[in-house]
C-alpha cells in the first residue's frame, strides 16, 4: 500500500484520535481548524489554520497539499466547495454529496423521511422568531426541541415546555449556530425510553458492519456519559441496523457513520446522522478491539475489518468539563482517577477552556453497565481543572 496523504477538516478531540489511528497505519496527516494548537494539529505532520466556511481558502489549502483523501470532521465547512472540488477529481470522505447533506439538519432529515421513508419525529424549519412560533403552534406542538440547523455537540439545543420560552430558545439557538445560515429546526418531543448511537461502517468491497449499540445521556444537548452495549430488544436492534443501512446506502461512500435513534419499546425512530466518528463513540477506545477511529481509518483506506468484538462485557465513558474561560490552567487528581483497574483517560490538550467545553474523557470497563457507568463518573469527578 502506498502511504496516503490525508487532510482532516476539523482538529478537535475526534480529529485527534482519528489522526492517531491514521498515523499508526503510516499515513501523512494534515490537520485543519480555525484556531492554533487544536488537538489534532499537535500530532499531525502539517496543519493549516483557516475558516473552513471560506470556500476560497479551503480550495487553496487543498490544492497546496494535494491530499489523497479529504476527511470532514466537523459541520462548519463550505460543503458546496467540496462538491466543486470532487468534480475536479479530489476524493472527499464519504463523498461530497453526503458531506453536504449531513452537515445540514434540513437536508439529512428530508433524505431520511422522504427518500428513505424512515420514521422520524414531526419537524419544521424557521428563519425567524415569528415563523418558529407559527410552526410550533401549527405543525410541531409543545413540548418540542429546537436547535440550529448547523451546530456541534448539541450546542444551541433546548426544549420548549410552554409558549413563553420560545423567544429564549430562539435566541439560544441563534447564539450557538455554526455556519452562516440563521435557521433552526423545531421537532416533536419524542417520549422515548432511551436513545442510542449505532456506529455503521460502509466498506468499499465488503458488507456494511455495525458496532454493538451505544447508549448515552445528554445534558444541555451535549453528551455526558455513554456506554456499550446499550440494552435493547433484538427486534429494535435489527430494525435500527436496517434503517442505518438504508440511510447510509442512500448517502454512499465509505467510512464510519454515527446514526442516532430514539427507541420506545420496540419502535425505532431516526434522529440524526454524522458521516464520521461520533462523540458518544469515544467509549470504543475502551470497549472494542478496534475503536471507532480505527474503523473509520480502515474503511476509508480500503483495509479489511475481519472482526469487531467487545473487550469487556460492559464499558462506559464520562466527560471532563471546564466551568469557565481560561488560557492558563492545569489538571489535578489524575492519579486518583486512574486507581481502579480497567480505567483509562484521554485529555484532549485543548489550548483554552470555556464554560462546558469538553476537555477530556474517562473510560471504564467491567462486568456490568451500572458499575462501569458509576466508575467512569467517579473517576471523572476526581479530575479537577486548576485555573
Amino acid at each position: 500500500m502506498n502511504f496516503k496523504k490525508i487532510m482532516i477538516l476539523g482538529s478537535g478531540e475526534l480529529g485527534r484520535e482519528l489522526c492517531i489511528s491514521l498515523k499508526r497505519l503510516g499515513c501523512h496527516v494534515i490537520a485543519v481548524d480555525n484556531y492554533e494548537k487544536a488537538p489534532a494539529m499537535q500530532l499531525a505532520d502539517h496543519y493549516e489554520v483557516i475558516n473552513m466556511l471560506d470556500g476560497e481558502k479551503l480550495e487553496a489549502i487543498i490544492k497546496k497539499h494535494k491530499p489523497d483523501l479529504i476527511v470532514p470532521e466537523i459541520e462548519a465547512i463550505r460543503t458546496e466547495k467540496l462538491i466543486e472540488l470532487e468534480a475536479q477529481g479530489h476524493h472527499i470522505i464519504p463523498n461530497a454529496q453526503a458531506a453536504f447533506l449531513t452537515m445540514n439538519r434540513i437536508a439529512i432529515r428530508e433524505k431520511a423521511a422522504q427518500e428513505c421513508q424512515l420514521l422520524t419525529a414531526r419537524y419544521a424549519y424557521a428563519e425567524s422568531l415569528e415563523e418558529l412560533k407559527e410552526h410550533i403552534k401549527k405543525n410541531v406542538g409543545i413540548p418540542c426541541v429546537v436547535k440550529p440547523i448547523m451546530s456541534s455537540s448539541g450546542k444551541g439545543q433546548s426544549t420548549v415546555h410552554n409558549e413563553s420560552e420560545i423567544e429564549k430558545v430562539w435566541d439560544y439557538a441563534c447564539q450557538n449556530m455554526r455556519g452562516d445560515q440563521k435557521k433552526v429546526i423545531a421537532e416533536e418531543f419524542i417520549k422515548f425510553d432511551y436513545e442510542i448511537t449505532l456506529l455503521t461502517i460502509r466498506q468499499k468491497n465488503s458488507p456494511t458492519l455495525f458496532c454493538p449499540p451505544i447508549g448515552h445521556r445528554q445534558e444541555s444537548g451535549d453528551y455526558r456519559e455513554s456506554w456499550q452495549p446499550a440494552q435493547m430488544s433484538e427486534k429494535a436492534f435489527k430494525d435500527a441496523c436496517q434503517m442505518a443501512q438504508k440511510i447510509t446506502d442512500a448517502l454512499g461512500g465509505v467510512g464510519l457513520f454515527g446514526v442516532e435513534f430514539f427507541v420506545k419499546g420496540d419502535t425505532v425512530i431516526f434522529s440524526e446522522l454524522s458521516p464520521r466518528p461520533h462523540d458518544t463513540g469515544m467509549v470504543t477506545l475502551m470497549s472494542q478491539n478496534l475503536s471507532e477511529f480505527d474503523l473509520h481509518a480502515r474503511a476509508i483506506l480500503g483495509l479489511p475489518i475481519p472482526e469487531i468484538k467487545l473487550l469487556h462485557p460492559a464499558a462506559a465513558s464520562a466527560v471532563i468539563l471546564a466551568d469557565r474561560e481560561a488560557e492558563t490552567f492545569s489538571f489535578s487528581g489524575i492519579a486518583d482517577a486512574l486507581k481502579e483497574k480497567n480505567t483509562d483517560l484521554r485529555l484532549f490538550s485543548k489550548p483554552k477552556t470555556r464554560k462546558n467545553r469538553r476537555m477530556g474523557v474517562v473510560l471504564s470497563g467491567g462486568q456490568d453497565l451500572k458499575s462501569v457507568i458509576a466508575q467512569a463518573k467517579k473517576s471523572a469527578e476526581c479530575i479537577k481543572i486548576d485555573y
